[in-house]
């Protein structure tokens, strides 16, 4: 700060007044952030609305939207693993409004979920209490840390005036429906009208004038993006609610509390992602995503092309999903997942009860269990037979555990010769294998077995592609199908499907992994369903003047839990107990009048309020919409001057990894259903994702195996070179994982401000390494940068009197030079969120300073600006005393960022390497521009060549300008 006297520590009887110490730190960033609140410097202007500024919008230059995932607000606050990514996302945020850009850089907090509701169970205390409590604690440790946000754009998710919107959003999902003929969706009300011009049929081929009021609103829900269903849920009694299929561990048990999770059918609101399946992989392709994060949803969704097929059997047709219909030939037999609906059709009396006593154990075991191909098979033939199309053979049915119900139709057919897990069924059975591909020779050398088709001496399926054998057949009534002979495995695809759908036995399909979103919560913390039911029991929204719908006041906010393994259990919702507001007088707005209704008691997920946030961000105050249009098309709208096919959204989404999947996916479906209502312009809602690393810290275990505290741990003397460690004077081992409250190794950024300043933390996270690169913390590292800021203070401040000592002197050529070679090296790095590469360039230019009799001007300026976004306390004071505070208007925000001198870059004279023979045996400065005669004159002249050369004479100089000289002798 300008002012001396602020600048002042209270000094020891040996420390200057004026040294930079972590109390002088202090006083300088609490200072700061003062002067920056006060002043509203990073207020950022919408070009509309109530923080519209046209002007300033003008006057800032090209906008650049920059978002964090926003945090949950922990009650035992930031620890210094949390700001990694938010250092880095603020220091680029600083460093674009120097180069002319108007930033939107803001921080919200995503406040409804379990944690806060687990702990009002133990404590009795109302959620809402001890998350504002916590979003207190984290907004005080992010201002300490000197980020750069625009806090009046700053939202939560508990704030009804946030969830309102939340709610009115959901409810414009429930009145859309996907036109699959437009690729879009649509609102209910359209397909109404076209059910009612008769423009479109039902599915069944009633009229649609016949059709009662009930039967109409069945047809309609049946349609809806929002809907819900009697469909397999994962039932967690231990938590009292369901999860999604994505907050289920690979072991089957929940995230949250480790859990058994069983499957149940129940009734529930679901989502219709699957609808924007093709779209939200092709979409992909548009966004400056990372290949690993676009495999990861492009996996999770699980498109695959193939075909269905249909079997006939007595209970009718079964129809099963294959990427390989060319293999129906090699098919010997079929399997049903046990829960099939076909399974009590079709089984033979005699089998009744062996299937029935399989079926029961098969519900014991979890997903990940049936998924195991190591595990033994089992399995119960049924005593029926399903016919192949292909070449009429009768297959026998069997019910198997290692097919999924949930997983394409819960039938496959079993092509054992290309499929190990069917191969080990057959064997095991003693079912035919009939192979219909011909292995090349080299497999059967490596299986040590002669070659040919008796499948008998196979030791494994063969899976690969190979040439057809055995592939064709005339079933009665049709034309012949014959592969034999073609080795092209697209071609026998196509064929078989062309046959199929010729004969009505199938058809070419495609089959995706990607379940609709379960998306009912049996809790009380969170966003209320804005859904009534009417007498018989069909849902309606509310009408948007009634929203919010907020949550009753309670001190029961705990579900009815059971034990950990009651997977018959029902749920029952917290919001159930509360009749006076479950039971409600409305009037909906449908020309039926006041009616008795009875509220959803569910609730929604965690992730309903992250689905849309970046809206709220730009429009926090807006009352008559979530989002201005114009703000909308501004801040998020496709940058086609950017490139053609640029999607919009967001400049730069900066998050962990972790969140590839679920907070992503279900983002960008949110975003796509208001894009095709038009409420957004926006294609997509992250252009670029960035995924920073995470700050990893030594943690320590006891001999029980159980974390102790890292803090209390003492490092003591070595053992043969390996270091010791004890906690409380009892041995402890080392590992290293994710800084954490579970690995009990967690450092507060409160200690480190304390112990440091914040821009000591700052630089320190973000010299660490490269930002998405996970990075060992160590406390005793720190101090490497807080020297760093002390010489660069002592390069520009009298410690004693705390007076500039900057000299307007010009500075000499050579540390001109490299102070345009840092300008240039630091604009490339901050621009790639290589800030440890920058940071290391203004170190090397600060240490050629130090050697310096005084710090020129022309050097300290530039410096001082380099370095704002990475240390922004400091910066402000030092540029406070150069003088030119009062010139930008008391901060350095805004100031233009240093740009290089392109003559300066080019070196005067350059190192050339001289070989003899291809080995380096000296070197030469010549000038850059030294010509090649004088090159290799000056090779020729030089004192190690010429002993070299020993009088000889070379056979030929090689001379390449500018890289090196080859003396051939």
């Amino acid at each position: 700060m300008s002012d001396e006297n602020s600048t002042t520590s209270s000094p020891t009887a040996d420390t200057p007044a004026y040294r930079y110490t972590s109390e002088l730190a202090q006083e300088i960033e609490v200072g700061w952030q003062d002067r920056w609140d006060a002043a509203g410097v990073f207020e950022t202007p919408n070009p509309v609305g109530p923080l519209g500024d046209a002007e300033l919008v003008a006057e800032r230059g090209e906008k650049l939207f920059v978002q964090d995932m926003f945090p949950y607000p922990s009650g035992v606050g930031l620890h210094v693993g949390h700001p990694l990514g938010y250092i880095g996302t603020d220091v680029f945020s600083r460093y674009k409004r120097m180069t002319g850009h108007n930033v939107l850089y803001t921080m919200g907090f995503d406040a409804f979920g379990l944690p806060a509701e687990q702990y009002a169970v133990q404590t009795g205390t109302h959620p809402a209490v001890t998350t504002d409590a916590n979003i207190a604690t984290m907004r005080r440790q992010l201002r300490r840390l000197g980020l750069s946000h625009d806090t009046r754009r700053s939202i939560s998710t508990i704030d009804p005036d946030y969830y309102r919107w939340t709610q009115w959003i959901f409810s414009q999902i429930f009145n859309a429906w996907y036109d699959t003929d437009a690729e879009k969706a649509r609102p209910i009300d359209e397909l109404i009208a076209e059910f009612d011009s008769g423009a479109r049929t039902t599915h069944d081929g009633h009229d649609w004038a016949d059709l009662s009021p009930s039967e109409r609103d069945e047809v309609i829900d049946d349609h809806r993006l929002a809907y819900v269903s009697e469909a397999p849920v994962n039932w967690c009694p231990g938590l009292g609610t369901v999860v999604a299929n994505e907050e289920v561990t690979a072991d089957g048990r929940s995230d949250r509390g480790n859990f058994p999770v069983f499957k149940r059918n129940m009734r529930q609101w679901m989502m219709r992602i699957t609808a924007y399946a093709d779209r939200l992989i092709d979409d992909l392709d548009t966004l400056d995503w990372t290949d690993a994060i676009k495999s990861m949803q492009r996996n999770w969704i699980g498109r695959s092309h193939g075909a269905k097929v249909h079997f006939a059997s007595a209970a009718g047709p079964i129809t099963v999903f294959t990427t390989r219909p060319d293999t129906l030939f090699g098919a010997s037999f079929m399997v049903l997942s046990p829960e099939h609906p076909y399974v009590d059709e079709l089984a033979d009396e005699s089998k009744r009860d062996e299937i029935a006593a399989y079926r029961e154990q098969a519900v014991g075991k979890k997903d990940f269990e049936l998924q195991d191909d190591t595990r033994e098979k089992t399995g119960v033939f049924t005593g029926a037979y399903a016919t192949n199309p292909i070449n009429g053979e009768q297959l026998p049915i069997w019910i198997a555990d290692y097919v999924l119900m949930g997983y394409g139709t819960g039938a496959i057919m079993a092509v054992p010769c290309g499929d190990e897990r069917d191969f080990e069924f057959a064997r095991k059975f003693g079912l035919p294998i009939p192979a219909i591909q011909q292995p090349p020779a080299e497999w059967f050398a490596d299986h040590g077995i002669e070659p040919g088709l008796d499948t008998t001496n196979w030791p494994t399926a063969y899976v690969g592609d190979a040439a057809y054998v055995q592939s064709a057949g005339t079933p009665a009534g049709t034309e012949p199908l014959d592969l034999n002979g073609i080795d092209n495995t697209a071609e026998g695809i196509a064929m078989t499907n062309a046959w199929l759908e010729a004969h009505d036995a199938g058809e070419a399909t495609i089959n995706y992994k990607l379940r609709d979103w379960l998306f009912s919560r049996q809790r009380y913390w969170g966003e209320p369903f804005p859904i009534v039911y009417d007498e018989d029991g069909r849902p309606h929204t509310v009408p948007d003047e009634l929203l919010p719908i907020e949550l009753p006041e309670t001190d029961q906010f705990s579900p009815r839990t059971f034990d950990a393994d009651d997977e018959f259990s029902n749920p029952e919702s917290p919001l159930d107990r509360l009749e006076d507001w479950v039971n409600v007088e409305l009037d909906l707005g449908d020309g039926r009048g006041v009616r008795s209704y009875r509220r959803d008691t569910n609730v929604m997920p965690q992730w309903a309020g992250s689905c849309w946030y970046q809206f709220r961000y730009i429009d926090p105050t807006l009352e008559e919409r979530f989002v201005d249009p114009e703000n909308e098309r501004y801040w998020m709208g496709p940058r086609t001057d950017i490139r053609p096919d640029h999607p919009g959204g967001i400049d730069l989404y900066v998050g962990g990894v972790e969140h590839a999947v679920l907070h992503l996916l279900y983002a960008r479906f949110w975003h796509k259903v208001l894009y095709d209502l038009g409420h957004v312009s926006s294609i997509e809602p992250y252009a670029r994702l960035y995924n920073q690393g995470y700050i990893q810290a030594a943690a320590f275990k006891d001999e029980r195996e159980i974390y102790v505290e890292a803090s209390e741990v003492v490092e003591e003397a070595e053992i043969d070179g390996e270091p010791q460690f004890s906690f409380h004077e009892q041995p402890v081992t080392r590992e290293w994982g994710k800084m954490g409250k579970s690995l009990k190794n967690a450092v507060s950024p409160d200690e480190m401000y304390e112990q440091y300043g914040a821009d000591t933390l700052r630089l320190y996270e973000m010299a660490m390494g490269p930002l998405d690169a996970s990075r060992p913390w160590s406390t005793r590292d720190v101090v490497g940068q807080y020297r760093f800021l002390q010489r660069l203070w002592r390069n520009m401040v009298d410690e004693t009197t705390g007076d500039c000592t900057v000299v307007d002197e010009p500075a000499d050529d050579e540390t001109r030079r490299l102070l345009h070679k840092t300008i240039d090296v630091v604009r490339t790095e901050m621009e790639a969120l290589r800030f440890n590469t920058a940071i290391a360039k203004l170190i090397e230019l600060n240490n050629h300073v130090t050697k310096l009799d005084a710090m020129p001007r022309e050097v300290a300026e530039p410096m001082v600006l380099m370095l704002a976004p990475l240390v922004p306390h400091v910066a402000e004071e030092l540029w406070a005393k150069l003088g030119r505070s009062v010139d930008t208007d008391g901060s350095i925000t805004y100031v233009e960022f240093p740009v290089a001198d392109p003559d300066l870059l080019v070196d005067d004279t350059i190192e050339v390497p001289i070989q003899v023979n291809g080995k380096v045996r000296s070197r030469m400065t010549v000038a850059a521009d030294a010509s090649e005669d004088d090159l290799e004159a000056g090779a020729l002249a030089d004192e190690k060549i010429v002993a070299a050369l020993d009088g000889g004479t070379p056979k030929k100089v090689i001379v390449v300008p500018g890289r090196m000289v080859n003396v051939v002798v």
